[in-house]
């Protein structure tokens, strides 16, 4: 397991990052004041941005002829500033293994065995071997909405009570995590540049030069390419490994997969009681059948099944989500595609085992399914743990992400919660806890070495007030509005729990999370 480099090693991509942006920036503005500067792209990204250098073939040198128009270098200095902008919101982690990767080695003795150099290096993930670490003394203070970690990782010291609190005895790493006025006044930033008529022609004219670019590439060198990767021996598009990022899953199985098996459920348990009413009457799969559809599983087709997401769901995200209602009954979705229901999630389970069982046979085929935790209790996650580790749905083939749902109103209107901050510590106290003392929150802190990143979900085509000053919006323990706060509002403090989190992780030397 390695240990995280100084802060000062962990800086130095920013920096170069942002050296590289400041180099562009400046061509951009020495361009503007000489007409007869000429802008070679592969030779400025070969010597100042090797790591942005393409493998295209071609040198598109672009002089000018007179004076560049003075909107064009408006543009370039927007977008230019923008990339940086972005740079200072994403801090670089240090690569740690985690536990549950196993290094390959070799024979007894520091021998290679006999063709030992032909194998992969590839390092072993093994989701069983979970070493559970001790308490620490970490002290974690809920502060408007976000979750700070005070803690001296060295001593494993911490402060006792919230009153002892200080910027002093924070984590080190929280220094630099952007406050509230920098996200909106960033905000503000894109969304000018965004809403800009002339940085519009500019991205325009930018991405058709880009296409063009690869099409010349494509028409004398593609035949080059295809030859010789066919040269290459035993591997081809299916025996290479693939990662299916963006999965949901309770969609991670084919309609004609999950017809199959409700079929199947249907004609071998059909009197298992699989639902309770709120009145307290318990219903078997036979009735739901009966009484809600009026059929049986026998006649059902994938086309009565209705699960498949067409072009008319395009821009149409309630005609999406009804996609994930079996026949159009949203019964049939808790009963046979959530975890927390009256089974305790059991088809979803033996459905999800056939999944894995298809994707370890295929060998090169990964997904990272995303599964949701939705905010209403604390419990959410130890419940999710519990059924991923005790219906053994931990694979190599498989990671997850765990996406948020943007429902706080919903819950509020039902008063299930009281502010927006009931909503995020529900949401990430469970987290901080399994981090802090992994020995009482055995499942959640297993779980989460399986975790990968976060992702928060909803329909993206509603209209959302975007905040781009402070002070319209009170902090998430005073928002108690029953209307649901806009999009950006719900991107920073899941952004900054995120990071604090990968803070904590990070200084016990846990392996951070992506925010997709």
């Amino acid at each position: 397991m390695k240990r995280p480099n100084s802060n000062g090693d962990l800086g130095e991509t920013l920096l170069k990052k942002k050296k590289g942006w400041d180099t562009l920036y400046e061509t951009v503005v020495k361009a503007s004041s000489h007409a007869s500067t000429k802008y070679d792209e592969n030779a400025l990204v070969s010597k100042e941005l090797p790591d942005l250098n393409s493998s295209n073939r071609f040198i598109f040198t672009l002089s000018s002829t007179g004076i560049i128009p003075r909107e064009e270098v408006d543009v370039t200095k927007k977008i230019l500033k923008l990339c940086n902008l972005r740079d200072e919101f994403i801090k670089p982690f240090a690569d740690i293994d985690t536990t549950l990767v196993e290094k390959r080695s070799h024979s007894k003795g520091g021998e290679p065995k006999e063709h030992e150099d032909t194998k992969s290096d590839e390092p072993i993930y093994n989701p069983s071997k979970v070493v559970i670490l001790e308490k620490c003394n970490a002290f974690l203070n809920f502060v408007d909405g976000i979750f700070f970690v005070h803690w001296d990782p060295l001593l494993d010291d911490g402060p006792k009570s919230r009153d002892q609190c200080s910027e002093a005895n924070k984590l080190a790493e929280h220094a630099s995590i952007k406050s509230t006025e920098e996200y909106l006044s960033a905000i503000q930033e894109i969304m000018m540049a965004v809403q800009d008529p002339a940085c519009k022609s500019f991205c325009y004219q930018r991405l058709k030069y880009l296409e063009q670019k690869f099409d010349f590439h494509l028409m004398f060198n593609g035949s080059l390419e295809l030859r010789e990767t066919a040269n290459i021996k035993h591997r081809d598009f299916y025996n290479i490994r693939k990662v299916d990022a963006h999965v949901h899953h309770s969609a991670c199985m084919q309609q004609k997969v999950l017809l199959r098996f409700i079929r199947d459920k249907y004609q071998t348990e059909p009197n298992t009681v699989v639902y309770m009413t709120e009145n307290g009457i318990k219903m078997t799969l036979k009735d739901i059948f009966d009484q809600e559809l009026k059929t049986s599983a026998y006649e059902a087709t994938v086309d009565t099944l209705a699960v498949n997401a067409l072009g008319s769901c395009f821009h149409r995200f309630d005609l999406f989500n009804d996609k994930y209602n079996p026949f159009g009954q949203k019964l049939l979705r808790e009963i046979f595609l959530k975890t927390d229901n009256y089974i305790e999630g059991r088809y979803l389970a033996e459905i999800t085992k056939q999944e894995i069982k298809n994707l370890e046979k295929s060998k090169y085929q990964h997904v990272e399914w995303r599964i949701s935790i939705y905010g209403r209790n604390t419990n959410e996650w130890k419940k999710l743990a519990k059924w991923v580790l005790q219906n053994n749905l931990s694979s190599i083939s498989v990671r997850w992400i765990i996406q948020v749902p943007r429902l706080y109103y919903i819950y509020k209107k039902r008063r299930i919660i009281n502010s927006f901050a009931d909503f995020l510590s529900n949401i990430f106290e469970p987290c901080f806890e399994a981090v802090k003392n992994p020995e009482q929150n055995k499942e959640i802190f297993s779980f989460l070495q399986q975790v990968v990143g976060w992702d928060s979900v909803d329909d993206e085509s509603a209209i959302s007030k975007y905040t781009t000053r402070g002070g319209e919006l009170p902090t998430p323990d005073k928002y108690t509005s029953d209307n649901n706060p806009p999009y950006s509002y719900y991107a920073y403090y899941m952004y900054v729990n995120i990071r604090t989190l990968n803070d904590f992780l990070v200084s016990r030397h846990l392996r951070p999370m992506a925010f997709r």
